[in-house]
Parts: C-alpha cells; sequence; structure tokens
C-alpha cells in the first residue's frame, strides 16, 4: 500500500504539548491528522477523575477546535475496551502480586502508540507524533533509532517511552524534543492559542484518582487483614491488606509513635513489615525481569549504566550485568531508597535510553 510520506497522526490529548507538537509539524509542512484515543475512567462516586485525564470532554473540544482552525482533519478514536484490557487489567494483576504497577509505560507499548500506528496504516501514514519530551536519533553507523533524553532534563519523558522498541521508533516523530517547557508556553502564545495556561500537572493515575485509589483496590481485591510488624518482629498494629501500601510509604499506616516506613511484605503470612530507620529502604543490588534493550541486542558484558527507579528520580551511577536466570543484575555506587517491586528500572548511556525492566 502506498503511503503519503508527508502525514503524520499526531496523537492529541488536547493539552499544551501535543497541540504545539501538532502546529510545529503543520508549519514544518508536514500534513498532520489530529487523532485522540477516548480512554475510560474508573465509574465510581468517590473517584474525582470523572473522565480519563488524557481525554476530558473539554480537551477534546479543544484538540478539535485546533484542527479545525488549522484545516487539519480530526478523529476520536474509541479506546475503552482496549484501555481496559491492556492497562487496567495489568494494574489490577500487578497489585495481586503485591507489585506497585507503572500504567503509563505499559500504556505507552501496549495500547497508545499500538493504535496510533494502527490509524497510521489506515490513513496511508508513515509517521506517527506526539508531544513527549523526548528525541529520536538515527545511529548511520549502527543504523538503529536511539531514544535520547529531551533537552529539558526536568520534563523529559524517555523514561515513559523506554520500552518502545525498533519497530515503533522509526515511525515515531517527537518535535517536542528540542524544546523547553517555556519555549513550549512560547509557542502556543505565539500561535494564538489562547486555552492554555500553567497550571500544575495532575499526580493522579489517568482513571483513578489517588484518593480513590484505596476504595478501587478494595472493589477489586477486597480486604485481607493482617499483622504490622517491625524489623525485630515486634507486633504494632493491623493492615487492611498488602496490596494496599507500597515500599516506602509513609502515610495510611495509622502507626503511633512514628513515623514508620514500609519496609516490605512477607507475602506467607500476610505480614507488612516497617521500620522507623530510612537506611533500611536503601537497596544496592536489584533484579529486573523481564527486561528490554531499546536496540535489541542484549549486553554481553557488564556495562556502566545511569539508572533510574521511578519517573522523574535522579539518576544514579550503577553497573548492568549481563542476564543470567532470564533477568539482568544492577549494583548501583549509591544505594536508592524504596527499590519498588512493579516499577520500571530504566537504564542510560549518557543520554541515550537503552532500556529498562521491571523491578522483583
Amino acid at each position: 500500500m502506498q503511503t503519503n510520506t508527508k502525514k503524520v497522526v499526531v496523537g492529541m490529548s488536547g493539552g499544551i504539548d501535543s497541540s504545539v507538537a501538532l502546529i510545529l509539524l503543520k508549519k514544518q509542512g508536514w500534513e498532520p491528522i489530529g487523532v485522540t484515543l477516548k480512554l475510560p475512567a474508573w465509574q465510581n462516586k468517590n473517584n474525582t477523575c470523572r473522565d480519563n485525564v488524557c481525554c476530558t470532554p473539554e480537551s477534546i473540544k479543544i484538540a478539535r477546535e485546533i484542527c479545525r482552525k488549522l484545516n487539519i482533519p480530526y478523529f476520536v478514536i474509541d479506546a475503552q475496551k482496549e484501555f481496559q484490557k491492556a492497562v487496567v487489567n495489568y494494574f489490577v494483576k500487578e497489585l495481586k502480586k503485591y507489585h506497585t504497577p507503572n500504567p503509563c509505560v505499559i500504556c505507552n507499548r501496549n495500547l497508545k502508540f499500538k493504535l496510533l500506528l494502527d490509524a497510521a496504516k489506515k490513513f496511508r501514514a508513515p509517521s506517527v507524533a506526539t508531544g513527549h519530551y523526548a528525541r529520536i536519533y538515527l545511529n548511520k553507523k549502527t543504523g538503529l533509532y536511539e531514544l535520547l533524553k529531551g533537552k529539558d532534563k526536568i520534563k523529559d519523558q524517555s523514561y515513559s517511552l523506554s520500552d518502545l522498541s525498533q519497530k515503533e521508533l522509526k515511525h515515531l516523530i517527537l518535535p517536542l524534543g528540542n524544546y523547553q517547557k517555556q519555549e513550549v508556553y512560547q509557542l502556543a502564545k505565539k500561535y494564538g492559542c489562547k486555552y492554555f495556561t500553567k497550571k500544575k500537572e495532575s499526580q493522579n493515575f489517568c482513571f483513578v484518582s489517588n484518593k480513590a485509589l484505596p476504595e478501587f483496590i478494595k472493589q477489586k481485591l477486597g480486604i485481607n487483614k493482617g499483622l504490622i510488624k517491625d524489623l525485630k518482629g515486634n507486633v504494632l498494629g493491623e493492615h487492611q491488606g498488602l496490596y494496599f501500601y507500597t515500599i516506602g510509604q509513609r502515610k495510611g499506616l495509622k502507626l503511633s509513635g512514628g513515623p514508620y516506613y514500609v519496609t516490605g511484605f512477607e507475602i506467607k503470612n500476610n505480614v507488612l513489615l516497617v521500620s522507623k530507620n530510612k537506611k533500611d529502604l536503601l537497596e544496592k543490588e536489584i533484579f529486573l525481569a523481564p527486561y528490554h534493550f531499546i536496540s535489541g541486542k542484549i549486553p554481553q558484558k557488564k556495562i556502566k549504566v545511569q539508572a533510574r527507579i521511578r519517573y522523574r528520580q535522579p539518576l544514579s551511577a550503577a553497573i548492568l550485568y549481563p542476564p543470567r536466570n532470564k533477568k539482568i543484575k544492577i549494583v548501583f555506587a549509591k544505594p536508592p531508597m524504596a527499590v519498588t517491586p512493579g516499577q520500571f528500572c530504566v537504564f542510560y548511556s549518557r543520554n541515550t535510553c537503552l532500556g529498562n525492566g521491571i523491578i522483583i
């Protein structure tokens, strides 16, 4: 099937980043097609996220209006069933394993880019674009595409894109990779986008608010009471279920004489372990499985990397060891705090994101 090499499907949330990305592509001579994925939110009276944060009715209205003004085709794709299967089901499955899920990384890999690429194929467009703050580089020596950090080190979103492969990267355009967030606001103003004002970014999951999360977990998994103990085995209290907690958590323990921090789980005995000493949260050595290398090439010897164990955490120097027994080991020069099973550890070589692995 023949494609139009200037066509590009742009994933639009109706926010400032994807909107400015669309405008930049139009100014550069591309033929953008705006696409919003309609995603669901958990329907519960306690959930302040009445609509999915990524696609509220207001944001869809803004995206449609911007496309109309620029004479750009715009489509909304209903992806609610796919989101439930790929993201919400994953989220609950991880909680059942007493892991702390990272739905954004999973959503990018298993849903958003898959559906955007499907749309691009339908519209005979060879490329897709988003408003992520990261960069793509074709290494002419290796013939491989590389994922680089964004110019804006604070907004850099290479972490959330670290699960993408050569299959996605070769079709991907990231127009904001070389911009600072402040510059994007200036561009929005320059191009007459009056919809956007600086506002604090939501810290909620897109489909359920942090406030409603315990109720969501309770509905999906129920109550499974057990003991809370310190590391010496002293009983301090009672918990409602291990899946309500994450490593490093301080709030919600309801223990006197604190603060206490969650340090781990005795899953067999349904015991929540806590400590007053934050040093008990330090881990010098971690294991990852499964793991993913963006190049598709797995290191055969240990390499120096910089790694982060959660989104926007400062990078830390570490050694990455070749796989053994289907898992890789990372040893940090300075032990990070609150290493959390289920989260993604993402590793870099200077500005290049090499890949990731799920902490076990």
